[in-house]
């Protein structure tokens, strides 16, 4: 009989703003956020929540965030300070997990799966992270903890702040059963959207709906997305100590011919990647795009700069002229990708966008 894994995904609660209070405790219990200066086309990095009371939420601009609370106290990045306070965090589960994956400034997988006799024996391992960074540290951490990463990354949201839900072996597919299907990383908006017309709104749904209809509208996408729906992520923790790069790419279920959805695709996709470069409190200085048409040939063409970006638009647009400029209009194609790398984490350039 094969070992139940455990896995577990720690993740940080309102991380930046939480050392900005550890910084000036005064500032505890008030609605912040850190970002740039609404008069300056400021957009909002990260909320405490009480401002999220009022609606606030990461990427709003910062105009809009004011008018919400007129009393918004407005902090720019510290961001050598959250660095400090991440790989602070990070010994911290090091110092009790053989096997770690950092997947962000503020969010880290452990397994125990090997260091445990009994299951038990990891929820008191975990419960013993998350006191020392309370205790030792000051910060809150929601703590998922099941078989899978899936699962796990799914309960670490589940009761935030200050979380801890732990899904047994034998209890997941209870577990997603009554979630919507967008709580499955992996599923955004428009395939909820697409999976909604369907009628398939709950994880119980799309369990229930026929491997085959799914792959029929899909792809390969709709087979994973069933495998999701029933539990299924293998998927192992690898080693991530320092990100080199940050990317999106998207197989079609069919070949697309035209530049219209082509494009439509990119910009989210390069809307994710600066996403994630936010979240990473990073810029990038090399532009990458991947295509692959429907007889397997790839290109990717890169253009780099001497001064690093960070934005949707500025991604986008580069990402734009690049598909323009290398696509052969003739050829349909199967896959589209944009990444980003030179990754720089220097904090005089993270201050001009705000």
């Amino acid at each position: 009989m094969s070992k139940d894994r455990f896995v577990a995904h720690l993740d940080l609660d309102a991380f930046f703003c939480a050392v900005e209070v550890l910084k000036d405790p005064g500032l505890k219990g008030k609605p912040i956020v850190v970002g740039g200066r609404p008069e300056q086309r400021g957009v909002v990095a990260a909320a405490s929540y009480p401002a999220r009371k009022y609606g606030i939420h990461s990427a709003m601009p910062m105009a809009e965030a004011v008018r919400r609370c007129s009393d918004l106290i407005i902090i720019s990045h510290g961001f050598k300070s959250y660095k400090t306070y991440s790989r602070i965090i990070m010994g911290v589960i090091r110092s009790e997990a053989e096997i770690i994956q950092q997947v962000g400034i503020d969010e880290a997988f452990f397994e125990l799966t090997d260091q445990i006799d009994h299951w038990d024996d990891g929820i008191t391992i975990a419960k013993r992270i998350k006191q020392k960074i309370s205790r030792d540290v000051g910060l809150a951490a929601s703590i998922g903890i099941s078989t899978n990463k899936m699962i796990a990354k799914i309960g670490s949201d589940f009761e935030k702040p200050d979380g801890f839900t732990v899904v047994r072996p034998g209890d997941e597919l209870k577990f997603l059963a009554p979630l919507t299907v967008q709580k499955i990383s992996g599923i955004g908006k428009q395939t909820t959207k697409r999976l909604n017309e369907m009628s398939i709104h709950k994880v119980l749904d799309l369990r229930n709906t026929p491997e085959k209809t799914l792959m029929d509208r899909f792809g390969k996408h709709g087979i994973q997305m069933s495998r999701w729906s029933n539990a299924i992520d293998k998927r192992s923790l690898t080693e991530e100590r320092e990100t080199k790069s940050i990317s999106q790419e998207r197989t079609f279920s069919s070949d697309i011919h035209h530049e219209s959805p082509l494009l439509e695709k990119l910009e989210s996709m390069s809307e994710k990647v600066a996403q994630q470069l936010a979240k990473e409190e990073t810029k990038a200085r090399t532009v990458t795009v991947k295509i692959r048409y429907a007889d397997f040939r790839t290109i990717t063409r890169q253009q780099s700069f001497q001064v690093g970006i960070q934005t949707k638009e500025e991604i986008f647009q580069i990402a734009t002229k690049l598909f323009r400029k290398y696509w052969d209009h003739t050829h349909p194609l199967r896959l589209l990708g944009v990444g980003v790398s030179g990754l720089t984490d220097k904090e005089s350039q993270l201050v001009l966008d705000f």
